[in-house]
């Protein structure tokens, strides 16, 4: 008995010796799977920036965006700096003050190109590398909004690898940083101090020779604050409407799934400008251009004596004047043409053909009398009318313009053309519309004259129709209260 309970112990121990380590291996096996950490995930790799240079490239942003830059190719932001109106302008007045205009129209024409150092004057424009021409892509969408100044190109940029623009929770495509900013929101008034801000110009004797954004803050279209007829759209609202629902970006495809199909905005920027020379898209340039002043002017009433007298009143659904920008150079009128029973001309003004070139300017009396024409005008220091920029000291207050309906106040808004008939007939007809030229064939020709602009370029200025006021008034009817009973013609375009 002693003998087996000794074996049986010294078993128990000998098993005991070779089972109690691994047993007690197994359970630390479980101890580390229970109370060890586990190894930390590795962190995802940096995203690989583009650097600064490259990101200022247009084309860099062509790849992920190719609607947006197809867009932008054929506007006039791209275009900004190979205009030949623009380049002309820039070389007679560099070459009439001395050099003293200096970076004046440069910096809103090729603001990087200026901001870089490429450029001090404009006057090698033709010499820089593609990146550095226009308002670029870069030179909006890194702005953090608009300066204290507000006029000539007073844009702060953050000079960084972020892209800035309206979208929330935006998916980082690794190339550059993604932020919301709200100088780039529809809906708020930063967005148009941005815009404002190269859309707003002193001249360097402190006239101020565009003022589009003075036009918008004054109108019940401003966003800025609630006036008597309520809030109103921004620029972008009206110049970069909502194209389509879809993805803003293409990304690799393993990153698609974390985007959402976003509302995406036209970059065309269409007003009143259009290309003069070869540029891309340009036939949908000009459609988009005639489709946004659809709503620059309408005919609100027409009213006649019966004694061949007529007053046609016409008012803006834009949100800033008629024409605005340069709107000394730009040329808005009224074509008016009456007809007996016969359907023979009794009386016209402001027929002028889409490509004639006048002797002298159409709102000479010499051409038209009765003319109704609206347009800026600039006086030098000796209260004499003049065209170009550099010697403007103040505005004529014999312009006249289409103003939008103010905020704040009812002031009377509504502008009035009027005629008389010859012998005081009283016609049987009378077609009516609005035509524009976004630069007067005087003041091309004066360019053309100083030998700084070629004659090509006269001819290729387009006269615009704005469909929404071609309109006929026949004998019997009366006096047209509102759009529902104006015979408007069908609008021969289709937008886009």
């Amino acid at each position: 008995m002693g003998v087996w309970f000794a074996r049986a112990s010294e078993g128990r121990l000998r098993l005991g010796s070779l089972a109690l380590p691994c047993l007690l291996s197994a359970l630390g096996v479980l101890a580390a799977c229970g109370d060890e950490p586990k190894p930390a995930p590795k962190p995802p790799p940096e995203p690989v920036r583009a650097s600064i240079e490259e990101l200022q490239n247009p084309k860099m942003c062509q790849s992920c965006h190719p609607k947006h830059y197809e867009e932008w190719s054929s506007s006039m932001h791209a275009y900004a700096a190979d205009d030949p109106v623009f380049i002309a302008m820039n070389k007679r007045g560099q070459r009439e003050t001395n050099g003293q205009m200096g970076e004046f129209c440069v910096q809103c024409h090729a603001p990087m190109a200026f901001r870089n150092g490429l450029t001090s004057d404009g006057l090698n424009l033709a010499d820089l590398p593609y990146e550095a021409k226009g308002v670029t892509c870069y030179f909006c969408h890194n702005a953090t909004g608009a300066g204290p100044t507000e006029v000539n190109a007073d844009v702060d940029l953050a000079n960084d690898q972020n892209m800035r623009g309206n979208l929330a929770n935006a998916v980082d495509p690794g190339v550059h940083g993604v932020l919301r900013s709200e100088a780039h929101s529809s809906i708020s008034m930063k967005s148009a101090l941005l815009c404002g801000s190269c859309h707003d110009v002193k001249n360097q004797k402190g006239a101020h020779i565009e003022q589009t954004l003075l036009e918008y803050r004054n109108s019940t279209s401003s966003i800025e604050k609630v006036g008597l007829m309520g809030g109103g759209d921004s620029c972008q609202g009206c110049h970069m409407k909502v194209v389509e629902t879809d993805y803003v970006a293409q990304l690799p495809p393993s990153s698609m799934p974390m985007l959402k199909k976003r509302s995406r905005h036209s970059h065309r920027f269409a007003a009143v400008d259009v290309a003069l020379t070869e540029f891309p898209h340009r036939e949908a340039q000009k459609l988009e251009t005639e489709c946004a002043l659809l709503n620059g002017a309408f005919i609100y009433l027409i009213t006649t004596d019966r004694q061949g007298s007529f007053t046609v009143s016409i008012e803006t659904n834009a949100g800033h004047n008629q024409p605005s920008g340069t709107s000394q150079d730009r040329r808005l009128w009224l074509e008016f043409i009456a007809y007996d029973a016969n359907d023979k001309v009794l009386f016209q003004s402001g027929v002028i053909g889409d490509g004639e070139l006048e002797e002298y300017p159409i709102d000479d009396p010499k051409h038209d009398g009765q003319l109704c024409m609206f347009r800026d005008k600039w006086q030098n220091e000796s209260g004499e009318e003049v065209h170009m920029f550099w010697e403007a000291v103040t505005r004529d207050t014999k312009g006249s313009l289409v103003v939008p309906l103010a905020k704040d106040s009812f002031i009377n808004h509504v502008v009035d053309c009027s005629y008389r008939m010859p012998g005081r007939q009283q016609p049987a007809r009378v077609a009516m519309r609005m035509r524009m030229r976004p630069v007067g064939v005087d003041v091309m020709s004066s360019l053309v004259e100083s030998g700084d602009l070629d004659p090509s370029v006269v001819e290729a200025m387009p006269t615009f129709t704005l469909y929404n006021t071609v309109t006929e008034w026949r004998a019997g009817d009366p006096d047209v209260m509102d759009q529902k009973t104006i015979r408007l013609a069908p609008e021969p375009i289709t937008c886009p």
